[in-house]
């Protein structure tokens, strides 16, 4: 299923919106995955993917209020769709399936390694 297909990062920023769910804008997902993954995040590819997202129908977005701290511009906020919930339960349930396939021996194997 092509059309469900999400990158790595794209599933981090929709989990993320999820979790922030009114609260995810720009700067509020950035530190949000910085500290949950301990990963560094660039602005300009946190940009990149809400808007890919966005385009994908993944995501919506509404402009907040405008405030003097920002210079008068308003926060964009992001939300996930129908669509974009129905990609990250194809995604999750893809995952568990594989997961679940793995021979426990397997997974034994790795971690004694």
């Amino acid at each position: 299923m092509k059309h469900y297909q999400l990158g790595e990062f794209e599933e981090v920023v929709m989990l993320t919106v999820g979790v922030l769910y009114n609260e995810a804008y720009g700067v509020s997902i950035k530190k949000e995955i910085e500290s949950r993954l301990s990963r560094s995040v660039s602005v300009g590819a946190l940009q990149t993917a809400l808007i890919r997202l966005e385009d994908k129908g993944y995501l919506k977005s509404r402009e907040g209020e405008a405030t003097e701290e920002r210079a008068g511009r308003p926060k964009k906020y992001f939300e996930i769709t129908a669509l974009g919930a129905r990609v990250l339960d194809h995604v999750r349930s893809t995952r568990e399936e594989l997961w679940n396939s793995i021979p426990k021996v397997a997974l034994k194997l790795i971690m004694t390694n």
